[in-house]
């Protein structure tokens, strides 16, 4: 049974469906004994009809088989509808519950997990386990039943071939076992490599701009076919073990029902045993071995959705590193937006040895503007990574409003604060949709007053649709600016204690430029705002500028104060201006 220990994982799902599973259950019985009817009625037929020449028996005997084929036919649709729509519903629970704890496990884990095998097991994974709730086992079972009842019918009708039967059972059970190990083993591979191929098409489908930008469609289809042919091989590998196992399966029931066949023909040679008696053992030595051979074919997608169910187990089982606090506490009413770090240590799990904050000190009075500027890998994004909680530091405090962090729930941490990166991330939905995406019971007016106080609004008019335009993929359908200008307007609806701007303009010309800077400076007015710029221009207007290098705070003040003391912002400051002087 530890071949099938994976199909543990549906247990909890099945369960409040019990009434349906029992139904079900009953549908497939009636339909296994409606057939082991056949049987006795095809004694009847051929040793009262055909042998006595009794035209009433006859007319019975197929009254009979009427009767019981219309049974079958309802309890078999019957069952069929069931298992169904057992397994869709099984399924999309399942995917539910799983896409669910995933997205909340963290950027740390996916920093070493690619969301190409996620979706892969979350969606071609999860298929596999439709395929057995809804098919494969109810099949299985199904066959397993007229197995065991045409085993007990063998023996009712002829006891010394039925000993016969019993005896080559552990022949045709043998290549099971011993194929099955290997067929279970080879479909988690095969599984693995499908995960490969869609991680594979799925990252370069994204970056597509770039292939072809970079004229690399040719290598970037010869990736992708490697990526499949390996995905091919393993399924070959697995379907290979499965047609030898079925093929030795069938070849060894069939040889043993036509050595059976002779036997009984002996019989009734010697008059042992009537015609309708070797008619009804042929009939149940053919259900027997028919089964027997559905039974091979079911146990090898048992078995690979076995080890379907181990992946989303292994998925399931994946622990956030990010918890929620046992006794929670709450942030002030009203909230101000003071943030303190204080001696905050933290590497990241990816780069264990290296610390990207080292004995980090800062504080953040409310309604401050706070510019952190610094050379690439100084640290300046992972301030805002530890401030969303994305990950603990290994040593310091956090504070916000005077509360750890981490006493905080995570919902109520972040909802108190609103970033707008350097590049904005938007859904294919609309304007509207992607606007209040931190708000989602935002009415239409906030709506508007937000796009409004973005700088947004005469955009989003002359759109198509207005606000009810879909963006396309990741919002294809606007220009930089007018994304970084939507992002703006979420911040701005979310009205955060704390606004967090990365980069929020670097990447734009300097007309986009100009529109967001006017949005951002409606958003900063008396909230407490953190801006990381590479570029010195965009923070010249903060309260402080703290400079940060290798994971310190090196020095702390104005821009004047800053560039009259010399250091390393005086020299960033040198550095840009000269270029620029030297572009004009």
């Amino acid at each position: 049974m530890n071949r099938f220990a994976g199909l543990a994982l549906l247990m909890p799902y099945l369960r409040p469906h019990r009434g349906r599973v029992i139904f079900a259950l009953l549908s497939l019985l009636v339909a296994a004994g409606t057939v082991l009817a056949f049987g006795a009625c095809l004694r009847a037929l051929i040793d009262r009809g055909f042998a006595q020449g009794r035209p009433d028996v006859l007319n019975y005997a197929l009254a009979s088989l009427l009767v019981v084929a219309l049974v079958l036919a309802i309890a078999s649709g019957t069952r069929f509808y069931l298992v169904s729509w057992l397994g869709e519903r099984v399924v999309g629970d399942l995917r539910r519950d799983l896409f669910s704890h995933v997205v909340r496990l963290g950027p740390a884990w996916f920093e070493v997990k690619r969301s190409g095998d996620v979706m892969s097991r979350i969606s071609s994974d999860a298929q596999l386990i439709e395929q057995v709730i809804g098919s494969s086992a109810s099949v299985a079972l199904r066959n397993t039943l007229m197995c065991v009842g045409g085993v007990v019918m063998l023996i009712v009708t002829n006891p010394k071939l039925a000993l016969w039967v019993l005896a080559l059972v552990p022949i045709v059970v043998a290549p099971i076992i011993v194929f099955g190990r290997r067929v279970r083993k080879l479909s988690r591979e095969a599984q693995a490599r499908v995960a490969d191929l869609v991680s594979e098409g799925g990252e370069t489908l994204d970056a597509v701009r770039t292939v072809q930008a970079f004229a690399q469609e040719e290598r970037a289809g010869l990736r992708f076919a490697q990526t499949t042919e390996r995905a091919f091989e393993a399924a070959i590998a697995r379907t290979g073990q499965r047609g030898l196992m079925t093929t030795l399966v069938i070849f060894i029931v069939f040889a043993a029902v036509g050595f059976l066949l002779w036997m009984g023909g002996q019989d009734v040679i010697a008059g042992e045993i009537t015609a309708g008696d070797l008619s009804a053992f042929v009939f149940y030595a053919v259900l027997v071995a028919t089964s027997g051979g559905a039974i091979s074919e079911t146990i090898g997608d048992l078995q690979r959705a076995s080890g379907a169910a181990e992946r989303l187990a292994e998925l399931r089982e994946e622990q956030p590193v990010i918890r929620e606090p046992a006794q929670p506490k709450h942030l002030p009413k009203p909230g101000t937006g003071a943030v303190a770090f204080e001696n905050v240590s933290f590497c990241y799990p990816t780069r264990p040895q290296s610390l990207a904050l080292d004995g980090f000190d800062l504080r953040i009075a409310p309604g401050e503007t706070v510019a952190i500027v610094g050379p690439s890998g100084a640290g300046k994004t992972t301030v805002f990574n530890l401030l969303l909680r994305f990950y603990d530091p290994e040593k310091g405090t956090i504070r916000l409003d005077g509360v750890d962090s981490r006493d905080l729930r995570l919902a109520e941490l972040r909802r108190a604060m609103a970033i707008v990166p350097q590049e904005p991330v938007l859904f294919s939905a609309s304007v509207a949709e992607n606007i209040r995406y931190g708000r989602p019971d935002a009415s239409d007016a906030e709506v508007r007053e937000a796009a409004a106080a973005a700088s947004a609004l005469t955009f989003i008019e002359a759109l198509p649709q207005g606000f009810a335009t879909d963006l396309g993929t990741r919002g294809v359908r606007l220009s930089g600016g007018q994304r970084q200008r939507i992002a703006v307007a979420r911040a701005l609806l979310c009205d955060p204690l704390v606004l967090l701007l990365d980069e929020a303009t670097s990447a734009l010309d300097a007309e986009s430029e100009l529109a967001v800077q006017k949005a951002l400076d409606r958003a900063m007015h008396k909230r407490t705002t953190l801006v990381i710029a590479h570029r010195l221009a965009t923070v010249q207007k903060a309260d402080r500028i703290v400079v940060v290098d290798e994971g310190r705070v090196v020095d702390v003040g104005t821009h004047t104060e800053l560039v009259r003391r010399g250091g390393l912002y005086a020299r960033l400051a040198e550095l840009q201006f000269n270029i620029s002087a030297a572009a004009s």
